[in-house]
């Protein structure tokens, strides 16, 4: 499956803040995952292999590395069974870049998809995601769905990043 999105990532000093936002809104919540995201080495864009309890799948993505909101070109496979031996199969052919281990709370208003994560060795972090899977919403729309939310959680310049985990990650070390 392929779609856009526009995605904010911002650290996040008051989870308990933004849940309250969202049930107050009566957002659905799909569920706490623990994931692990393996990044592997590509030539361009990014890849890599989700593996939860919730969500599994194999994700290709291109997304420009500036603050706030930004288009992110998606393609999503996902992956039901074997996660170990794809694994396994695109280690061997490309090497793994970085692995990163989160906690995630899962949550949707219509299109747009809410993350509260705990990155371990990061901190934590939200992520608003405005999808439009089938361009019926336009970019316009997405991106105006991103604003609303980033002001609603009062999120401010200095809280949004411009890189993405695995990135901060390789940064870190």
């Amino acid at each position: 499956m392929s779609h856009n999105n526009i995605e904010i990532k911002a650290r996040c000093a008051d989870a308990s803040f933004i849940r309250s936002f969202l049930k107050e809104q009566q957002a659905y919540f799909k569920g706490t995952d623990v994931q692990t995201d393996t990044y592997f080495n590509v030539s361009n864009g990014r890849l890599k292999l989700r593996q939860g309890a919730i969500e599994n799948s194999l994700i290709f993505y291109k997304r420009e590395n500036i603050a706030g909101p930004k288009l992110s070109e998606v393609q999503l496979f996902p992956v039901e069974q074997n996660s170990d031996l794809l694994k396994q199969a695109l280690t061997n052919a490309n090497g793994i870049k970085v692995v990163v281990k989160k906690k995630r709370e899962i949550w949707f208003i219509e299109n747009v998809k809410f993350h509260i994560d705990e990155v371990e060795g990061l901190g934590s972090f939200v992520e608003i995601e405005a999808i439009d899977k089938d361009g019926s919403l336009g970019m316009d729309k997405i991106r105006e769905q991103c604003a609303y939310y980033l002001q609603q959680f009062r999120l401010s310049e200095k809280d949004l990043l411009t890189h993405s985990y695995s990135d901060l990650l390789m940064n870190a070390s």
